[in-house]
């Protein structure tokens, strides 16, 4: 058994954008074959490669490695002797019961290393733009879809979709976890429908709220499905005062690195309504936002839009639209919903 095998291992899985496990012996009581330092690749089907200790360690080390896969997080595990196999939490460490004649105590680290997730940005706004150059510092691949997108326009991606029809897309990208529409005004409508058919984690929106409004209405008239329709975030993005598109795009992936981590954005504020309220004709829809009160936005246009709705009376159309609430049209499906980072 090649002890440093794991090295190689570990960098074809990565190349293969294959999850696995990093797991070290952090101690070892005799009597054990397994030294502190010594370390394995463990991959999900439970293939070892490297050297941890002998095959009594080894089921409660897959069974560990296959939780910690799920949900990303690392654990730290002993094995100790047994009369039962039993499994106990002390909180900072989970302790096994090994049966094994052969006695000994181990202590491990299990390090779950899983593949780069993509965002696919849909849009070439500039908002789009930003968003395509600053989400891989931090970590995430990026596919984008555009109408007429260029490889050259956007270097930073991964994957770049000339076209932004359904079927062309969902032929290509079979898997995407986050999804952000930044159209702003080119194609909206396509952009969403076509986000909504990748069936993504998470999905957000830049626009204002009132023209989220509308254009979620008109996808539930068109027959998208109401429920994955109100798992739309927009407007997208964290209150942080952005104003430039470099600013929102920061704001929009603040988000997204929340989600990512399996955090709820602190920002984000549930609001219901009935699929029929969001069916409703887009001038309805319209006329239910100018009773909409005035939030907070993440642009810095809240006091602004204040001034406005003193000045305008109960009219908000001339008020900034990236500082006004969904309407109460939106009142029964789970969408989430805040002051807008774009003005879109």
């Amino acid at each position: 058994m090649n002890r440093n095998e794991w090295i190689t291992q570990a960098a074809r899985l990565q190349s293969a954008d294959q999850p696995f496990a990093l797991v070290t012996v952090l101690s070892a009581q005799a009597p054990t074959s397994g030294k502190a330092g010594d370390k394995a690749v463990v991959t999900s089907d439970g293939q070892i490669h490297g050297w941890i200790g002998g095959g009594c360690a080894q089921p409660a080390v897959i069974k560990t490695v296959r939780r910690a896969l799920l949900d990303g997080q690392p654990r730290k595990i002993r094995i100790s002797p047994s009369d039962e196999s039993a499994e106990r939490d002390l909180g900072d460490v989970l302790e096994f019961g090994m049966a094994c004649h052969s006695g000994g105590t181990l202590e491990l680290f299990i390090d779950p290393v899983m593949p780069s997730t993509t965002l696919t940005v849909v849009g070439d706004s500039p908002v789009a733009r930003a968003l395509v150059a600053l989400a891989p510092r931090v970590g995430l691949r990026v596919a984008v879809v555009a109408q007429g997108a260029v490889p050259a326009d956007f270097p930073d991606a991964d994957t770049v979709l000339a076209s932004d029809e359904v079927s062309a897309v969902s032929a290509q990208l079979s898997s995407t976890p986050f999804v952000v529409v930044a159209t702003q005004g080119r194609r909206d409508l396509q952009g969403l429908k076509v986000a909504l058919a990748l069936q993504p984690q998470g999905l957000w929106f830049v626009s204002s709220a009132k023209k989220a409004s509308v254009l979620l209405s008109s996808l539930v008239a068109s027959g998208e499905d109401p429920a994955a329709v109100a798992r739309i975030m927009a407007p997208a993005g964290e209150f942080i005062g952005a104003q430039t598109p470099e600013e929102i795009a920061l704001s929009v992936l603040t988000s997204v690195v929340a989600a990512r981590r399996g955090r709820e954005p602190q920002a984000a504020v549930a609001v219901s309504a009935t699929a029929a309220a969001l069916a409703k004709p887009a001038d309805s829809v319209q006329a239910s936002v100018a009773t909409a009160p005035v939030a907070s936005s993440c642009c810095g246009g809240a006091k602004k839009a204040a001034i406005s709705q003193t000045e305008a009376g109960s009219d908000l159309s001339i008020a900034p639209l990236k500082t006004v609430e969904p309407m109460a049209a939106l009142a029964s499906v789970a969408v989430s919903a805040k002051s807008s980072c774009c003005g879109g």
